[in-house]
C-alpha cells in the first residue's frame, strides 16, 4: 500500500493490520519514507490511538528492524527504564547497584525528548565516554563490569531512533502507544529477562495524571510481559524535580555525589532503592523488598556500587579519577548566577515542566533533531515543595554560558515557583505499582 494510505487509513481511526505496520515500519527504518510522512504517522497515532494489536505489532516490528542481543548469563540480565523527567538522575546511580548486587545491566538509553532530560546526554557529558560503542563493546562491558549505560546505536531498534527523533520536535510525544513501542522496541532487542518501569507522573511528565500514567503502566507491563518480558512499572511523583540539579554535566556530579555519599536527597533515594530493589526482587536475585533493599544499601555503603560505576566509565573510554575528581573533567558553564527567592514562604508548587523548558533555552537540551547540546549549562540548588525561604534566599541558581542567557533563566525559573505563607500537604514521592495483571 502506497505510505500515504497508510497514514490515511491510521488518520482516519482505522485499525493497522500487521502487514502495513511491518511495511510501514520497514519503510522509517529504509528512508523510504519521509521525515514528513514519520511525522504525519505520528500525529495520526498520536490523535487516533492503537488498540493492543496495534501496538504490539507496532512494537514488534521495531525490535525486528536491528540487532537482536542474546547474552547466555549466569546471572538475569535486567533495567530500567523512565518516562522522563526533570532531575531525574536515576539511572544513573541504579545500573551500578543493581550490578553491584549481581544483575547484569544493559541499560540502552535515550536522549532528552521535549523539556525533559536524556540520560545518553548525560553521559555525553564525560569526556573520552564513548556512549554509542560497537555491539561488540558494548558486550564486553557487561560481562567484565556488570553494567553498561549507552545510547541507542544505529543496530539497534534503527526504526524506534528515527521515531524518536520526529516524535521530539512534532508534539507527538505523549501518545501511549508510541512511548510502550518506542521503549520496549529497545528493551526487548536487548534480550532483557526483566524490566522496571519508572512511569512518571505530574506537571513535569509527559503523563500528567494518575489515570493516563496507569493507562501506560499497564500498556507497557501487558505488552512486555506478553513478549515474555516479566515487567513492572512504579508510578512516581514529578510534580516537582526529582533531584535538586537539572542539566547534563551537572546531573552526572549530583549523581556522583550520590554514590561517593557526599549528597543524598531522601527523595532520590527513596525512588532509587524502590526501582533497583523491584529489579532484584522481579530478577529472583533477592527474595523480598526489604532484602533487596538491605543488599542495596549496603553496596552503597561498602562503596561497590561507586567502584562499578567508576569501572564502567573507564571501560567506555572515560577518565579513571572521575568519582575522586568530577570537576577537572566535566564542562562547566562560565556565567553562574543566583535565583534569589521573591517573597518569605513555603514552597508551595513548582511547574516542572518549565524547569525543564528553561534548561533547554539555556542549550542543554534540542528544539530540532541533530541540534547540538550545551552539556555544562542547567540548573542546581532548586528549592524542593515544602521548603521554607527567605526573601532574597536562593532558590536556585543558573549554570549559563552568556550572563543575557543567565538573567532570562533567573526570570523563567522565579516564574515556575510558588510561595505562600503555608506548608503544602506532602505527596508521596513513589505513588503506585503497577502489573500486567493488575
Amino acid at each position: 500500500m502506497l505510505t500515504q494510505e497508510i497514514i490515511r487509513r491510521k488518520r482516519d481511526g482505522k485499525a493497522l493490520d500487521v502487514d502495513l505496520i511491518d511495511e510501514f515500519v520497514a519503510g522509517i527504518t529504509s528512508g523510504d519514507v519521509a521525515d514528513a510522512q514519520v511525522g504525519a504517522f505520528a500525529m495520526a497515532v498520536f490523535l487516533m490511538g492503537m488498540d493492543t494489536e496495534e501496538c504490539v505489532a507496532l512494537t514488534r516490528a521495531m525490535t525486528r528492524s536491528g540487532t537482536q542481543l542474546k547474552w547466555n548469563l549466569d546471572r538475569p540480565v535486567l533495567d530500567k527504564h523512565s518516562t522522563g523527567g526533570v532531575g531525574d538522575t536515576v539511572s544513573l546511580m541504579l545500573a551500578p547497584m543493581v550490578a553491584a548486587c549481581g544483575g547484569y545491566v544493559p541499560m540502552i538509553s535515550g536522549r532528552g525528548l521535549g523539556h525533559t532530560g536524556g540520560t545518553f546526554d548525560k553521559f555525553e557529558s564525560i569526556p573520552g565516554y564513548r556512549a554509542a560503542p560497537t555491539m561488540a563493546e558494548f558486550r564486553r562491558v557487561v560481562k567484565r563490569v556488570g553494567c553498561a549505560v549507552i545510547g541507542q546505536t544505529a543496530d539497534l531498534a534503527p526504526a524506534d531512533k528515527r521515531l524518536y527523533g520526529v516524535r521530539d520536535v512534532t508534539a507527538t510525544v505523549e501518545s501511549i502507544p508510541l512511548i510502550t513501542a518506542s521503549i520496549l522496541s529497545k528493551k526487548l532487542a536487548a534480550g532483557l529477562d526483566a524490566l522496571v518501569m519508572d512511569v512518571k507522573v505530574g506537571r513535569g511528565a509527559f503523563m500528567e495524571t494518575d489515570r493516563s500514567a496507569v493507562q501506560l503502566a499497564r500498556s507497557i507491563t501487558s505488552v512486555a510481559t506478553s513478549a515474555g518480558v516479566p515487567t513492572v512499572a512504579l508510578l512516581t511523583d514529578m510534580d516537582q524535580p526529582l533531584g535538586s540539579a537539572a542539566g547534563n554535566a551537572l546531573e552526572m556530579a549530583y549523581a556522583i555525589d550520590y554514590l561517593t555519599g557526599a549528597v543524598r536527597e531522601s527523595r532520590m533515594h527513596a525512588v532509587v532503592l524502590a526501582l533497583a530493589a523491584e529489579m532484584l526482587v522481579v530478577g529472583r536475585l533477592a527474595e523480598s523488598d526489604d532484602e533487596a533493599r538491605a543488599r542495596l544499601q549496603r553496596c552503597l555503603d561498602d562503596g561497590s556500587a561507586a567502584e562499578r560505576f567508576s569501572k564502567m566509565v573507564a571501560a567506555l573510554g572515560g577518565p579513571g579519577d572521575l568519582l575522586s575528581d568530577p570537576w577537572k573533567h566535566l564542562p562547566r558553564a562560565p556565567v553562574v548566577i543566583d535565583v534569589p527567592a521573591p517573597r518569605t514562604g513555603f514552597v508551595r508548587r513548582i511547574d516542572t515542566r518549565a524547569v525543564g523548558l528553561a534548561v533547554v533555552a539555556l542549550g542543554g537540551g534540542r528544539t530540532r533533531p541533530g541540534d547540538l547540546i550545551d552539556h555544562s549549562v542547567g540548573i542546581t540548588g532548586l528549592a524542593a515543595v515544602g521548603v521554607h525561604l527567605t526573601a532574597g534566599e536562593p532558590l536556585a541558581v543558573v549554570h549559563a554560558r552568556t550572563e543575557s542567557e543567565a538573567w532570562r533563566a533567573v526570570e523563567e525559573i522565579t516564574a515556575t515557583y510558588t510561595i505562600g505563607a503555608n506548608a503544602p500537604i506532602p505527596i508521596p514521592v513513589i505513588k503506585q505499582r503497577v502489573t500486567a495483571d493488575a
